[in-house]
């Protein structure tokens, strides 16, 4: 995923920061502290501190986004679970923290389903099929007409083993009836440069992580994995569109502590979703190439649901699973 959001979304949420908070909404007992297991300057850390800087306001209280680094997120989810029920804490979580790694990992250090609730989603991001911009492959009818000849070359880099974007081309491998030689890398700087070069034939990355170099005509994206096409690129359809019955998408979301009070995760899932109603938060999360997202405790709950149920099956399936 990008590691930026652009100054220009930042300028677009100052007029809205300077905005009073909503008097109608009585104050926290405290300040509220939210939880990133990423480094400071990721997409995840810059999505935290937005929401931050405009729940100070509608809350009236302190917001402090505390960076809580290592194991892929999973030490911030050690140290969140263990919460003291007085206390205002929440995590930004991906699906890599809280569905991939406790089927991966023997011992994650916390149950998913049981040590957290949810509270908001507040963004999405898309999955992307590409090649080199020198490949002769042009289309998703092209590939497909490719592997049917070459069945054992169906190579496919990702920016990891084990994350989301692996399991997404086992599932297009598994919608095509074509079994993808699934190759890691180390992120996906690695990954983008042997596709550019013409090293690796095919890739699965997120569309953010995608998108610039395909604007930049070093790389040919093939097909998203969105419901719709993607609004800045109106000529690439959708797997749905090119013939592939597949559709699938990661997020970002707020979750509390199961120690926290019901009335308190209701309260912060209003919250947040209206911070995530706001025109410029909209921009400001659309100029890092996701898409916001505005939902309350039930609707996070449902789509948390849903998201299990298409993936966990794929991640079991695979066999995957992990050391460290």
């Amino acid at each position: 995923m990008r590691n930026w959001i652009s100054c220009a979304a930042f300028a677009a949420l100052a007029a809205v920061s300077a905005a009073p908070a909503c008097a109608q909404q009585a104050p926290l007992d405290g300040a509220l502290t939210i939880v990133v297991g990423y480094p400071p300057g990721g997409s995840s850390d810059r999505i935290a501190r937005l929401v931050a800087d405009r729940l100070k306001e509608r809350l009236g209280v302190t917001v402090v986004v505390e960076n809580k680094t290592g194991a892929g997120g999973r030490i911030a989810a050690q140290s969140l679970h263990v919460q003291a029920e007085r206390q205002n804490v929440l995590m930004l979580a991906n699906p890599a923290v809280m569905v991939v790694a406790p089927l991966v990992y023997a011992e994650p250090g916390y149950d998913a389903r049981k040590d957290f609730k949810p509270v908001s989603l507040v963004s999405r991001y898309k999955f992307a099929l590409a090649v080199s911009a020198s490949s002769p492959i042009h289309d998703i009818a092209a590939l497909r007409s490719w592997l049917r000849e070459h069945p054992r070359d169906f190579t496919v880099g990702v920016p990891a083993t084990g994350s989301l974007p692996h399991f997404f081309a086992l599932m297009l491998g598994r919608a095509i009836e074509q079994k993808p030689e699934v190759v890691g890398y180390r992120g996906s700087a690695p990954l983008i440069s042997e596709l550019i070069g013409g090293i690796l034939p095919q890739a699965v990355d997120t569309l953010d992580t995608l998108l610039p170099q395909h604007q930049g005509g070093k790389i040919r994206i093939l097909a998203t994995s969105g419901e719709a096409r993607d609004p800045q690129l109106p000529d690439v359809p959708t797997f749905r569109q090119a013939g592939i019955d597949l559709a699938a998408d990661g997020w970002n979301a707020f979750f509390a502590p199961a120690s926290m009070a019901p009335a308190k995760v209701e309260r912060l899932g209003k919250d947040i979703a209206a911070v995530m109603n706001e025109p410029a938060m909209q921009r400001a999360v659309r100029a890092a190439y996701l898409e916001p997202v505005s939902a309350d405790v039930a609707v996070t709950t449902r789509e948390l649901d849903a998201y299990r149920n298409q993936w966990e099956p794929v991640v079991r399936a695979s066999g995957f699973t992990a050391t460290q």
